[in-house]
């Protein structure tokens, strides 16, 4: 009878070890917050989604997402990171990971990344997230920019709705005979450059063979011959048409449906990817093509502009290996190609977007615009503001402005742009 009892006694505290461990491992789960701006009805579901994947995939880390208000969120996180309490997880800009890198503000995340972590990205979004040679955010999405063409009115004036335009010279060809103007009345603009989300400091990259204000030694490059000629390209299409018709045609336009692409007032614009979200649900079927943006001449490139967003441990965080845990789940392949798919935004894994572009949640039409999306970012770059020079553009663009709207012949607004950057670095120095 003792003896039983004793076994009885020895197994209830091995239970009751068993409970207390139990307990330990629970109370020991490490809690992380995750810091987005993603509070839409959309996006909300499926960056909480994400989340939901990632603590249901092991049981040693919880996530709980917290939603900030667009603007809020970088100030909010940065006052944080001063007073020592910073989020684990934050969303933030990609073309300021340096900035923040340099003033301590975010993590290095070299002693965590794995050896060949770089091929997962696209080479441009991890150029930008690296500093002084190691990354401090890992890329989440991005965004790039091509050509949207209306096939059914290239068919109307004879032009083959399959062959977009692919040079300067053909885009000037096709959008003369996409032009619809009676006397003084413009009722169809078959191409304008300024119009869609492009803008003149993009079409200065692709006319100056991918070379953005900063050549590759971060020396200023404003006032190059090519990008004096692209800067006179664009107000010839001015001239052509009328400033005032160009902007008496821009008053009118909208969003949604009164989109002038969308509405049928322009043939071909220069847009963002995810501007197909608009096409698709307002568009009411419009039959059309997408293709890079048309090269200055063959051979320069047909180069693009980008941003995008990035995942960053802050300074301070108080669990930054179970951090990256997250980070790298959230931009590894499976959950970039939900992100892709279910909002239809570039993601910059490099495997989940080719998944993206031939998932089966996506119809036709939309496979064939993201794999254009893919395609492009070999075309695009990034244009990160070194910080010594932070502040720099407001010195550009007031000139550029100046050039497109006649007040000041192009070679002299960039020559007078490239003087006050030179003077600019000289103070700074």
């Amino acid at each position: 009878m003792l003896l039983r009892k004793s076994i009885v006694f020895l197994v209830l505290v091995a239970l009751l070890g068993l409970i207390a461990v139990g307990f330990a491992g629970a109370q020991e789960k490490i809690e992380l917050e995750f810091w987005t701006f993603w509070g839409s009805e959309t996006r909300r579901p499926i960056i909480e989604g994400i989340v939901a994947n990632f603590n249901e995939s092991q049981d040693r880390i919880h996530v709980t997402h917290v939603f900030n208000p667009w603007g809020d969120i970088w100030t909010k996180s940065l006052a944080a990171i001063a007073a020592g309490n910073p989020p684990d997880v934050v969303v933030t800009d990609i073309n300021s990971v340096s900035h923040r890198a340099a003033r301590n503000q975010a993590t290095n995340l070299a002693p965590y990344v794995d050896a060949d972590m770089a091929d997962d990205y696209f080479d441009e979004l991890w150029r930008v997230v690296l500093y002084e040679g190691d990354p401090y955010a890992l890329p989440f999405t991005t965004d790039t920019r091509f050509l949207f063409y209306n096939k059914d009115h290239f068919a109307e004036v004879g032009l083959d709705p399959e062959q977009p335009p692919t040079t300067w010279a053909e885009l000037e060809e096709f959008a003369q005979k996409l032009d619809v103007i009676h006397g003084n009345r413009v009722e169809r603009i078959g191409f304008y450059p300024l119009f869609g989300n492009f803008g003149a400091s993009t079409w200065l990259i692709n006319g100056d063979n991918g070379v953005s204000w900063l050549d590759e030694n971060n020396e200023p490059a404003i006032n190059t011959p090519h990008k004096v000629e692209t800067l006179e390209w664009i107000n010839t299409w001015t001239e052509r048409l009328g400033r005032h018709n160009v902007q008496a045609f821009q008053a009118e336009f909208g969003s949604q449906a009164a989109d002038p692409f969308i509405s049928g007032k322009v043939s071909m614009i220069t847009t963002t990817g995810t501007f197909y979200t608009q096409l698709r649900d307002f568009g009411q079927g419009m039959n059309f093509g997408v293709a890079p943006v048309p090269e200055r001449e063959p051979g320069s490139g047909h180069w693009s502009w980008g941003g995008g967003f990035v995942l960053e441990i802050p300074y301070g965080a108080k669990n930054p290996e179970a951090a990256y845990e997250f980070v790298k789940y959230a931009t590894g392949p499976v959950a970039q190609q939900d992100w892709a798919v279910l909002n239809f935004d570039n993601v910059a894994n490099i495997e989940g977007s080719l998944g993206a572009a031939q998932d089966a949640r996506l119809s036709e039409e939309a496979q064939e615009v993201y794999a254009m999306a893919v395609e492009n970012m070999e075309w695009t770059i990034l244009t990160p503001v070194p910080l010594e020079l932070a502040g720099y553009l407001d010195l550009v663009n007031p000139q550029i402005d100046a050039a497109l709207l006649g007040r000041t012949p192009v070679q002299d607004a960039l020559d007078r742009a490239q003087a006050d950057v030179l003077e600019f670095i000289r103070r700074a120095q």
